[in-house]
């Protein structure tokens, strides 16, 4: 009877402990990606067993539904208390109030990545798994055969060598087009992908220094219009195809030998190496001021309405080991934010495959406007992107998005006031 009384007693208190962990909800946008869901899902299952406190449930949405759901659960008041965030939405939801300052010790993140830092206001909201980098990608055999000088972080091409680049492709003859720009690809990758020519040109798409923020004379000035003739003649000249692009192209013309070259990111790097054996992935041209890509993925957050930040918080801290980081990278491709994290994959290590996107990240990176209005500055900047692809008068066009975004910046009070 002792030994059946000590057991029980045992099991009890196991239950009670059990129990006693307080439950936080946590929705996620990677619904449909099954090693996603894998390594997320153990993740949160090594955390609600390494300690008694918080016990994590998690509930997936299709990525094309996240953020809708996210808006609607806001307006409900039914926010979950640990969410996902694309990087250059969260200012806005923290301004809307979906999300609170995340209570992470900034030396926990200390050696992280710029682009998964997920700061507004001078307070961290955020915290990345990985980042993502986008590169020039072609074949050495395609440089050398086109005569042209391998560009490196040190020594980007200039706007000179990138566009003798596009023309020597056109004029090879080899190819349908000189380079794939993505311009089937019709959502966030005009802004991610896009935006970093803008800046190399000296513009921008809203001036967040400014009070109130506007796009006045950053989107429209003197270095927006170079911008904008620069991007319309890329088309009309026959180097890269339209907003009528194929999407199958964009995912295989690389592959296919229809392009010299692909403006394009690490998620799609396998496949290219894969196709080619002498695949490069070159850094962005310098256009006068400056070689840029785009930084900031997904990140987590805790909600504006969570009465457990702490928990949350927890839970994030816990999922940031290397370990973890560095099984995201093998699983997805996608770039770990450590030095440390990166030498443990097959990817990102010292001589892998794919190590160079680290230091395009590292190098390059540049985060989208930071900025409650970013969510609609840049659907502006996409629709304005694709008329002036098609033909529309540059600055006309470039006007008309100024009026745009100020419109909606004068709407919301500024947004630099809001807190």
């Amino acid at each position: 009877m002792t030994r059946l009384t000590t057991a029980t007693a045992l099991a009890l208190i196991w239950a009670s402990g059990a129990l006693a962990q307080t439950e936080l909800t946590m929705w996620y946008h990677g619904a449909g990606n099954q090693v996603e869901s894998e390594i997320i899902n153990q993740i949160i299952s090594d955390f609600n067993a390494s300690q008694s406190d918080w016990h994590v449930t998690i509930e997936s949405f299709p990525q094309a539904a996240y953020n809708d759901a996210v808006v609607a659960a806001a307006l409900a008041g039914d926010l979950p208390d640990i969410l996902d965030v694309d990087g250059p939405i969260m200012p806005n939801w923290a301004w809307a109030g979906y999300l609170q300052p995340l209570p992470i010790d900034p030396a926990k993140i200390e050696s992280f990545l710029p682009g998964p830092k997920g700061t507004w206001n001078d307070q961290l909201y955020s915290v990345g798994l990985w980042d993502a980098a986008v590169a020039l990608v072609t074949r050495q055999s395609t440089l050398d055969e086109l005569g042209l000088r391998t560009p490196t972080l040190e020594e980007p091409w200039t706007l000179e060598e990138f566009m003798g680049a596009m023309e020597a492709a056109k004029a090879s003859g080899k190819y349908d087009y000189a380079i794939d720009l993505g311009m089937s690809d019709q959502g966030e990758w005009y802004p991610y992908a896009f935006l970093p020519f803008l800046w190399s040109f000296g513009g921008d798409l809203v001036d967040v220094q400014a009070d109130p923020q506007t796009a006045e004379g950053v989107l429209n000035g003197d270095a927006g219009l170079k911008f904008g003739e620069w991007w319309q003649g890329m088309f009309a000249n026959g180097y890269a195809p339209g907003p009528s692009q194929d999407p199958a192209d964009h995912a295989s013309g690389f592959q296919e030998g229809k392009y010299a070259f692909s403006w394009n990111g690490n998620w799609l790097a396998l496949p290219f190496l894969e196709a080619y054996d002498d695949v490069v992935f070159l850094p962005a041209p310098d256009f006068g001021n400056g070689n840029y890509i785009g930084g900031a993925s997904w990140q987590f957050a805790v909600s504006g309405t969570t009465e457990h930040p702490e928990g949350g918080a927890a839970f994030i801290e816990f999922a940031l080991q290397d370990k973890y980081l560095a099984q995201f990278s093998d699983g997805i491709g996608l770039i770990p934010p450590t030095t440390t994290a990166a030498a443990m994959t097959q990817n990102y290590k010292e001589s892998g495959p794919m190590a160079v996107f680290y230091d395009l990240s590292a190098d390059q990176a540049r985060l989208r406007p930071v900025t409650p209005g970013y969510p609609v500055a840049s659907k502006v900047f996409l629709k304005a992107m694709m008329d002036i692809a098609n033909g529309a008068d540059v600055a006309d066009t470039l006007d008309s998005a100024v009026d745009e975004i100020d419109a909606d910046i004068q709407a919301n009070n500024g947004y630099a006031q809001a807190q």
